[in-house]
């Protein structure tokens, strides 16, 4: 894959994100969501999503050579109109407010400008260049170990600490609320292990110390302040050693 190829697609992410949540008023998703195919803000916005397309692929098509005219960014604008009202229908038909749908409805918009980036460069090349690379062993590595400091990891933490946890009073805290910290604590510690910013994994266990430093002493609880730095040093460390380890194994592979 080219720079310019790059370029194309990242422009066309740009223009969705631009008429996606820039220039959509807030009237607008309230009238798609009541008068659903009948709204005539729905047109408005995939006719805005039309023109951006258009945009990118016509500047891009002036700027490289060997690229398709303008008529191939008007087909490629129109299938982005289509797919767009399509896509946006359905979720008017869901419920509101979900986090799932936001997310399957901006991945299908992806997928959708993908396949028009690849129509339009007339070649598959740049997704077999993609799937070699998310089959590649460090990318495979990379996945692994994120998806083992999220939930295996958290049950593991959880099994370690049942013994002390039955110990505690409820805490009065939000449900589920440590276990998703600790998801992202541990995520954030890998990630920078892998970057090599060790000293920046000490910043993150000192900013979580100041963070908690009052709950603790307003609790006046020995057990629960044990409790706490039992489970932050067990998280933080695991998460360290399986990013040490994993720098460690990519670079005899490589």
């Amino acid at each position: 894959m080219t720079t310019a190829e790059l370029s194309v697609l990242l422009g066309l992410l740009l223009a969705h994100l631009v008429g996606d949540f820039l220039l959509q008023p807030l009237a607008w998703v309230e009238d798609r969501q009541r008068r659903l195919h009948r709204s005539r803000h729905l047109v408005h916005h995939v006719l805005v999503h039309g023109a951006l397309t258009f945009s990118v692929l016509a500047i891009a098509g002036l700027a490289m050579a060997g690229t398709p005219g303008l008529l191939a960014a008007l087909a490629g604008a129109a299938a982005v109109v289509i797919s767009h009202w399509l896509i946006d229908l359905g979720k008017a038909h869901l419920p509101a407010g979900r986090l799932r749908w936001f997310l399957l409805d901006q991945a299908l918009h992806w997928l959708m400008l993908a396949g028009v980036w690849l129509a339009w460069l007339g070649s598959t090349r740049p997704l077999a260049e993609a799937v070699g690379w998310l089959v590649s062993p460090e990318v495979l590595g990379v996945a692994a170990a994120y998806l083992l400091v999220t939930r295996p990891a958290a049950f593991a933490i959880a099994l370690a600490m049942r013994r002390w946890s039955e110990q505690l009073a409820a805490p009065g805290t939000l449900a589920q609320a440590g276990a998703r910290i600790g998801m992202l604590e541990r995520a954030l510690v890998l990630t920078l292990a892998l970057l090599d910013q060790l000293a920046a994994v000490g910043f993150l266990l000192v900013a979580k110390s100041v963070l908690r430093f009052g709950d603790l002493r307003e609790a006046q609880d020995r057990k629960l302040t044990e409790y706490v730095l039992l489970g932050t040093l067990l998280s933080v460390t695991s998460a360290l050693l399986l990013g040490l380890a994993l720098r460690k194994l990519l670079a005899l592979s490589g």
